[in-house]
């Protein structure tokens, strides 16, 4: 039975077939210049599921509360060649997350920890994890606004569950809430003994810790749970930030000399 090319892709979009709808005019002039049945039809079945797959994808990158998509060709390396490459590699290929381990990131600011953790995230995602990036302060205020709203078990239960909780620049702010050992505490327990991988980066020497949370005892269990199957790579070197706010005031400096001989 013929039916209208119209009639056709209205159908597959009740059938919310996005990924063949999309593609199927391409399908149908492939089928006219002589490709088979079967190749037609496994090229729109294909065609679905990167669809679906491209979707996913970007559902899991709009919940994990990154906002971008950085990857590791973008790093400059030779900047700071003391920088662990191999295990950083290793960490973004996701193995640690598949086998349940922790990462602490530790330097000093401006070496690269905060984008390195945001590729890991962004490598994890698209081969199909689950993810929640915060920073910090974000982190602590997530949860006090829970209390608030008494959507505490709510908030828990996807910090406690995700495949990877990222916590980025630990103590960049060195007052904390009066609750952020009790609350990072039972989180990383909770993670710990599920199994579930924790990623956190700092600025701040593991020995200060106990200090800026104003809990020695509270330290030592966190720092006992994350090292014990956990990466600690330590960050040292040059800013990449004030290498960027080098270069950019050598380009004005540059385009106002010219504007002047001009």
């Amino acid at each position: 039975m013929d039916m209208p090319l119209a009639e056709i892709q209205r159908h597959l979009g009740r059938l919310r077939l996005q990924g063949m709808n999309a593609t199927l005019e391409t399908r149908l002039i492939q089928a006219n210049q002589g490709a088979s049945c079967s190749e037609v039809f496994a090229g729109l079945v294909q065609d679905e599921l990167d669809w679906r797959s491209s979707r996913l994808c970007e559902t899991r990158f709009k919940a994990s509360g990154l906002t971008e998509r950085p990857t590791r060709t973008e790093f400059d390396w030779g900047f700071n060649p003391k920088l662990p490459k191999k295990e950083i590699y290793e960490l973004v290929s996701g193995k640690f997350i598949r086998e349940g381990d922790d990462a602490l990131l530790i330097g000093s600011p401006g070496t690269g920890k905060s984008h390195i953790a945001k590729t890991v995230a962004h490598a994890a995602i698209q081969t199909g994890h689950k993810i929640v990036y915060r920073e910090a302060h974000t982190f602590f205020e997530d949860l006090f606004a829970a209390n608030q709203l008494k959507r505490r078990k709510k908030l828990t239960k996807l910090f406690s569950e995700t495949d990877l909780l990222i916590i980025d620049d630990l103590f960049l702010r060195k007052n904390v809430p009066e609750q952020a050992a009790d609350d990072l505490v039972d989180n990383i327990m909770n993670r710990y003994s599920s199994r579930k991988s924790t990623m956190i980066t700092s600025n701040r020497p593991l020995e200060d810790w106990g200090k800026l949370l104003r809990d020695n005892a509270a330290s030592s269990v966190i720092l006992d749970r994350l090292l014990h199957r956990g990466h600690l790579l330590k960050f040292e070197g040059k800013s990449y930030r004030l290498k960027e706010a080098s270069r950019r005031l050598t380009e004005n400096k540059t385009e106002i000399s010219r504007m002047k001989k001009e």
